[in-house]
C-alpha cells in the first residue's frame, strides 16, 4: 500500500542546494543569537551580585535594628541599644558587602590570569 498512495513530505521536492542555504541561515542566526545570550547573562551576573551586596547591607542593619529593639523593649531602656546595634549591623553589612567585592575580585584576577596563560600558549 505505500506505493502507491505514499505521501511525500513538504522538503522532498526541494533541491538540496537550497536545503543547505537555508540550513546555514538559520546555524548564523543561531549563532549571532548565542553571541547576545553570553552578553546578557553577563548583565544578569553582575546586577545578581550588586542585589547580593545590597540585600546584605539591608539584612545587617535589619538585624542590628532587630535585636537593638528587642533589648530596649525588655530592658525598658531609652533606644540606646537600638543605636548601638543597628551601627553594629551597618558595620557587619558592609564588612560583608567589601567581602563580596573581594571574592568578585579574586574571581575576575583569577580569569584574567587564566586567559594570559591560554594567550601565552605554554
Amino acid at each position: 500500500m505505500r506505493g502507491k498512495w505514499a505521501v511525500s513530505g513538504p522538503l522532498d521536492d526541494l533541491p538540496s542546494d537550497r536545503l543547505n542555504a537555508l540550513q546555514d541561515r538559520i546555524d548564523a542566526h543561531k549563532k549571532a543569537k548565542a553571541v547576545e545570550d553570553l552578553h546578557q547573562k553577563k548583565d544578569y551576573a553582575m546586577a545578581n551580585l550588586a542585589w547580593r551586596m545590597v540585600i546584605e547591607l539591608v539584612a545587617g542593619l535589619g538585624i542590628g535594628f532587630g535585636v537593638g529593639y528587642g533589648l530596649d523593649w525588655v530592658f525598658g531602656t531609652l533606644p540606646i541599644f537600638l543605636v548601638i546595634f543597628t551601627l553594629l549591623g551597618l558595620a557587619a553589612g558592609i564588612k560583608t558587602m567589601l567581602n563580596s567585592a573581594q571574592e568578585l575580585g579574586e574571581k575576575q584576577a583569577a580569569k584574567a590570569a587564566e586567559a594570559k596563560d591560554d594567550a601565552r600558549g605554554d
